[in-house]
């Protein structure tokens, strides 16, 4: 079968992840998880393989494959991974674990490659996107974890080269960097965005100087986003979170730029189309829903899944259009 345009992967509590047609919303693939849940689904930059991080695993299963079984698994994580993603060239992957650790894997070797000790558990990970390279050994990872700490790890130097605690004890739940650096935005679960801006400091080692203190929920924000580089000039943050909404704010002041309504239950993932004119969002309510960025209204509804869709990975080869 022919591999679609657009790829939509889901995880869900009922021990599935499916894959979907994104444009016509028809699910044309289900891989069954039976022995843990999935907390995160990352595409490889190739569109060759689908990273789904479990307990205490990662596995890799090849998207363009009818096989159920994973491609590789990655076992030395020991407890639930909640972080993962790839470097841009996909040769290395990172995860993020509630054992406390921050993992680097070769994807040409077998293996750990590196591991960092956060001490506490860690809700998640991000790449910082000055890694415009292939080398691991030039780059830096930002991490959140459940007693309020951000970490950056100096691949190059192996250790943390900075920590910050935006609210003692309050987790963090989500990082997302803006796509030329120039921002980090931290969710917590009182609801508040903590933004800073990204500064390079005289040792090559990231400066964090503090811009904006966002309110956005009264409940936990469960995924926060920020908007992709086809979308400029224009620069939004997606915060999804437990009161059922997902909100977009205007990076230029941080206001409110609309609501979405829709969700029926807490929504705990939130992925943009590349050129930002579309928002794939998942939530308990077992669905995943497929927002227009222009007028904030839901155009395709992903039934499927029995029991809450936690997860959701994107990956449209559409040509960006004007955002």
């Amino acid at each position: 079968m022919a591999q679609p345009s657009v790829i939509l992967a889901t995880a869900s509590y009922d021990h599935t992840i499916k894959f979907w047609e994104a444009k016509s919303g028809r699910c044309y693939r289900t891989i069954q998880y039976p022995d843990s849940q999935v907390n995160r689904l990352e595409i490889t930059p190739n569109k060759h393989y689908l990273a789904a991080a479990g307990n205490p695993h990662i596995r890799l299963f090849d998207v363009n494959s009818s096989t159920p079984q994973p491609v590789l698994s990655y076992d030395q994580h020991t407890n639930n991974v909640m972080a993962v993603g790839f470097q841009c060239d996909g040769n290395w992957m990172y995860s993020g674990s509630e054992d406390g650790t921050v993992k680097i894997w070769d994807l040409r070797a077998a293996g750990c490659q590196m591991e960092y000790e956060s001490r506490a558990a860690v809700n998640t990970v991000v790449l910082h996107p000055n890694q415009f390279i292939s080398v691991v050994l030039q780059t830096e990872l930002i991490s959140g974890d459940q007693n309020g700490n951000i970490r950056v790890w100096d691949l190059t130097a192996n250790s943390c080269s900075c920590e910050l605690v935006p609210e003692v004890d309050t987790a963090v739940r989500s990082l997302t960097v803006m796509w030329d650096g120039s921002m980090v935005v931290a969710a917590n679960n009182h609801g508040t965005c903590y933004v800073w801006r990204l500064m390079r400091g005289t040792q090559t080692m990231t400066n964090f100087e503090p811009l904006h203190k966002l309110q956005a929920h009264s409940g936990y924000i469960l995924k926060c986003l920020l908007s992709p580089e086809f979308c400029e000039p224009h620069r939004y943050l997606a915060t999804a979170s437990s009161d059922c909404t997902v909100k977009i704010w205007n990076v230029d002041g941080f206001t409110l730029e609309k609501t979405l309504i829709g969700h029926q239950r807490w929504v705990w993932d939130c992925v943009f189309s590349v050129d930002g004119a579309y928002l794939i969002t998942a939530s308990s309510d077992a669905t995943a829903r497929l927002w227009s960025m222009s007028n904030g209204e839901d155009i395709r509804v992903y039934q499927g899944h029995h029991k809450a869709t936690v997860c959701c990975a994107l990956h449209d080869g559409a040509e960006p259009s004007t955002c």
